[in-house]
C-alpha cells in the first residue's frame, strides 16, 4: 500500500456479502492512505450467464461517489479494457502534476 497512487477494486456484483466488503477495502487502501476518489475505480465484474442487473447497483457513501465500471468480460471484454485505460492516463497525468508540483517547490 506505500507510495500507491492508486486503486482498482474488483468485486463480484452477484454476491450482496461483496458490497460490505469493498467498503472495508476502500476504507484500508484508499481512505488512510489519503488517496483521492479519482484515484480509485470500482469493478462490479457480473461472471456471464449470472443474468445480474448492471444498472442498478446501490453503493453506499462514499462509494457512490467512485468511479464505477461493470464488467462481463463475455459479452464486453473491449469496454473495460477502455475505462482501464482511462483510469491509467488518469493515474498517470496525476503523478505527473505532483512531480511537477514537487519539483517548482524545490526550485522556488
Amino acid at each position: 500500500m506505500k507510495d500507491a497512487h492508486g486503486v482498482v477494486i474488483v468485486f463480484n456484483a452477484d454476491i450482496p456479502s461483496h458490497l460490505k466488503e469493498i467498503e472495508m477495502w476502500y476504507s484500508c487502501f484508499v481512505q488512510q492512505q489519503f488517496l483521492q476518489d479519482s484515484q480509485c475505480l470500482l469493478i462490479a465484474h457480473h461472471k456471464p450467464g449470472s443474468g445480474g442487473d448492471m444498472g442498478s447497483l446501490s453503493l453506499s457513501p462514499p462509494l457512490n461517489k467512485l468511479k464505477l465500471v461493470h464488467s462481463n468480460l463475455e459479452d464486453e471484454p473491449e469496454e473495460i479494457r477502455m475505462e482501464f485505460m482511462k483510469y491509467l492516463k488518469n493515474i498517470i497525468s496525476s503523478m505527473s502534476e505532483s512531480r511537477d508540483r514537487e519539483e517548482m517547490s524545490i526550485i522556488t
